[in-house]
This record gives structure tokens, C-alpha cells and sequence, in this order.
């Protein structure tokens, strides 16, 4: 059950892309442009663009970084999910997760198999919260980041959506920190 409650205002957020890749540059990186414009038209803030080499230290870097940003508050990758050698987006990020977001994984590859099949298992998606901020980790073509950003990411970053959301649950995300971790 998917409900607005529009008693709620529309919170935005700061949210940063990065895109994985060794050929594309800023003007023609159509998955990263998708999320860009996905965000910015659902009212959220585009804090930070970025395109990175398949270098997992370069990766981890920029996205230790940005965790680092109060100004941002959701970070997602597009490419390097797949299983070609140069392929390590997941192995450069999922070490720095605090938190590992299984469902965002599962819902994707649910969205996904309905457009591409069975070729949904090529792609290693992932989400979890570094630093108290969330991070998504999506393939890299412009398909998967509108399945993403269509099928989950706009919802769950949207406060309005009922029952629940990433919203409400932001400011208790580093709750283990402030109180000391146990």
C-alpha cells in the first residue's frame, strides 16, 4: 500500500551522483543526466555531479567524501555493478557501509526482472548508509536508474510517502554515534 499523505510537506534533500566509468565525461553520461533531472524534478537538491574512473579507491574516495558533506544526504552511483574485470563499484563502496539495505537490492532486481528478464541477475545493486547517509549503487545504464529512481528512490525519498520512508527515519541514522557505539 503506497499512499501521499498530503497533510505532510515535501522535505527535500541534498542528494550527489556519481557515475563509474572509464569512457564517459559529463556531456554525454545519459544515466547520470537521468538521475540529475529525476532529482531535481521531484524538488530535491542536486548537491554534487561527479564522474570517477573503475578504480575502487577513487570510487571509495569521492564517496567517503561526500558521506563527509552535511550538505549531502543521499549519494547514488551509476556503473560498475556488473562482473567484467574492471567492474568494482560494490567492492569499493559496500566496505564503507555501516548499514547494508538488502531490500533495496531485492525490490530492484523485483523492477528490473519485469523489463529485462532474467538479465537482471548481471547487475550487483546495492544500498546502505555510510556516515548517516544513505548511498545507492546502481548499474550503469540509463534504464536501471529510472527503474531505481521511478520504482523506489522517489518514493522512499519523498516524506510524504506513507507508511513509511527514508525521510522520517534520517535524523535517527547516527543515533549509535551520538550516544556511543555499543
Amino acid at each position: 500500500m503506497n499512499i501521499t499523505d498530503t497533510a505532510r510537506s515535501f522535505i527535500p534533500v541534498g542528494i550527489a551522483v556519481l557515475t563509474v566509468s572509464d569512457t564517459r565525461n559529463l556531456e554525454d553520461d545519459r544515466s547520470g543526466q537521468t538521475l540529475a533531472d529525476r532529482i531535481v524534478e521531484a524538488g530535491h537538491r542536486l548537491t554534487a555531479r561527479d564522474i570517477v574512473t573503475d578504480d575502487r579507491e577513487k570510487i571509495a574516495a569521492v564517496v567517503k567524501g561526500w558521506s563527509d558533506d552535511p550538505d549531502i544526504d543521499v549519494i547514488i552511483t551509476t556503473g560498475g555493478t556488473g562482473f567484467t574485470g574492471r567492474d568494482v563499484t560494490p567492492e569499493a563502496i559496500t566496505p564503507l557501509f555501516e548499514k547494508h539495505m538488502d531490500g533495496f537490492s531485492a525490490v530492484f532486481h523485483r523492477i528490473s526482472y519485469d523489463k529485462i528478464g532474467t538479465s537482471t541477475i548481471q547487475s550487483r545493486a546495492t544500498g546502505g548508509v555510510i556516515n548517516a547517509t544513505y548511498v545507492f549503487v546502481l548499474p550503469g545504464s540509463p534504464g536501471a536508474c529510472k527503474d531505481a529512481w521511478d520504482g523506489i528512490l522517489r518514493q522512499q525519498l519523498d516524506y510524504r510517502h506513507m507508511p513509511c520512508n527514508f525521510i522520517e527515519i534520517m535524523p535517527r541514522l547516527d543515533e549509535h554515534l551520538r550516544r556511543g557505539k555499543k
